[in-house]
């Protein structure tokens, strides 16, 4: 399978392309369509085994047509680390696009932040904490949020963040496409999919081993033998 089977358009195959990845991880081959469907997902699947560009890719085509520096997709993450590591990628695969992407977390100064925001953004990659910063300083407008991404549920959950992720979710628009991944579904990420969501196509990528062996640099493929299970918007169990 390609990228392009997957019904990206060129301009993002062309970007995976010249990071040197030729087929897509399990996790991408079963999430990408999916969420260029617009279903709202959960993503079960563990760090290296190429999730980031599972829900980035699509969140890319989606913005390609449309208003530009509008903040039309928000990615919640857990650390600083990540949300730098998740804003190199959107830059990265979205090198052949016209979308701005900026980061914000705490840590650093307000400023730089506040700058960028005010410059306009397509998607804006945050930690839950300095993000609500920034929205008490009406430095964001979420009318026009079409996606949200919450990543590495479990991380955030384990952190002490779930206040400040309800509290967000109060303030986003309840019509848009709510993606979720996670490397354990606990009953805590449940809930917090179920909140967020009001039905989810679910992907499960697992192995009996550890997930994360196997994978090549860069998380073009897996080698080892992996068990995914999809199940459809709505179906029991989603």
């Amino acid at each position: 399978m390609s990228f392009a089977s997957l019904g990206l358009a060129p301009e993002l195959v062309r970007a995976v392309a010249d990071e040197g990845y030729v087929q897509p991880t399990p996790i991408q081959q079963e999430a990408i369509p999916l969420a260029l469907a617009g279903r709202d997902l959960v993503g079960s699947a563990q760090t290296g085994t190429g999730k980031t560009a599972a829900f980035l890719l699509p969140i890319l085509q989606r913005l390609a047509e449309g208003p530009s520096r509008v903040l039309r997709a928000l990615i919640l993450v857990p650390t600083r680390e990540l949300a730098e590591q998740v804003l190199q990628s959107s830059l990265t695969y979205g090198r052949h696009l016209s979308l701005h992407a900026a980061a914000v977390y705490g840590g650093v100064g307000m400023e730089p932040q506040t700058r960028a925001l005010a410059r306009g953004v397509d998607i804006l990659v945050a930690t839950p904490g300095r993000l609500l910063d920034h929205m008490g300083r009406g430095h964001l407008d979420f009318t026009r949020l079409e996606v949200l991404v919450l990543d590495e549920a479990d991380r955030m959950l384990d952190m002490g963040f779930a206040p400040d992720v309800r509290r967000i979710l109060d303030e986003l628009p309840a019509e848009r496409q709510t993606l979720l991944f996670s490397a354990t579904i606990s009953s805590d990420v449940d809930r917090l999919a179920h909140r967020a969501m009001q039905g989810h196509a679910s992907v499960e990528i697992g192995r009996r081993a550890a997930p994360a062996e196997g994978v090549e640099p860069g998380g073009s493929f897996l080698r080892a033998p992996v068990l995914a299970r999809v199940v459809p918007l709505g179906a029991p169990g989603a």
